[in-house]
């Protein structure tokens, strides 16, 4: 189908990638373009085949899913990634969902749980899995999306007053990737001006952070 959401699986166990692969495929929106089970090989396959959603493994050789997250975002800051994992432990969630991840899923959902996640962060949304909605919540109930490592250099050189461009020669990237991560950061925080930005960074004591 031309207009399915385009799948790639990254997991070290290729029985599992083959099984959930077999059962994904059963749905008419959904096909898997490729399965992987490295972390490098994951950022490689996303470079390659642009999914529309990937499916990351949390612990696999080498380079493990956050790493190979938050690299590929470097990259691609549009690339969609839900994280697997056999750990509802929130302390795993936050990290997953500051390392850039859209969702995080417990391996042993129903094939529809993740039917649906992939249809939320394909449209663009967050998804956490069944038991641990409630698991990410900051000071004062504060449940917005964290902001990804690249995202908070990218926010405090903004802050500092930097240009686009300057930001990207800064950082050695081009600019329309610092362009998204901003585009990024304001839906995060909900804050449309760079003054905004500011004072977000100045109360929040990102000043303090070493990039």
């Amino acid at each position: 189908m031309s207009d399915a959401i385009r799948i790639l699986l990254a997991d070290d166990h290729p029985l599992v990638t083959e099984g959930v692969r077999a059962v994904l495929e059963t749905y008419p929106q959904i096909e898997v373009v490729a399965t992987v089970t490295k972390g490098t090989d994951a950022m490689e396959a996303i470079a390659s085949y642009r999914p529309d959603v990937t499916l990351m493994d949390l612990n696999m050789p080498g380079m493990n899913g956050l790493t190979a997250t938050e690299r590929t975002l470097e990259q691609d800051p549009e690339a969609r990634i839900i994280i697997l994992s056999m750990h509802d432990n929130p302390e795993y969630i936050s990290t997953a969902l500051g390392h850039g991840a859209r969702g995080y899923l417990l391996k042993d959902v129903a094939t529809e749980e993740i039917v649906h996640a992939i249809e939320e962060v394909h449209a663009g949304r967050t998804y956490l899995c069944t038991g641990t909605q409630g698991a990410v919540t900051t000071e004062g109930d504060d449940t917005r999306e964290p902001l990804t490592s690249r995202e908070q250099m990218v926010l405090l050189r903004l802050a500092r007053g930097l240009s686009n461009k300057e930001v990207a020669r800064d950082l050695d990237i081009s600019v329309r990737t610092v362009e998204t991560h901003r585009k990024n950061i304001k839906r995060k925080l909900s804050i449309d001006t760079t003054a905004g930005l500011t004072r977000y960074v100045l109360e929040s004591g990102l000043l303090g952070l070493e990039d």
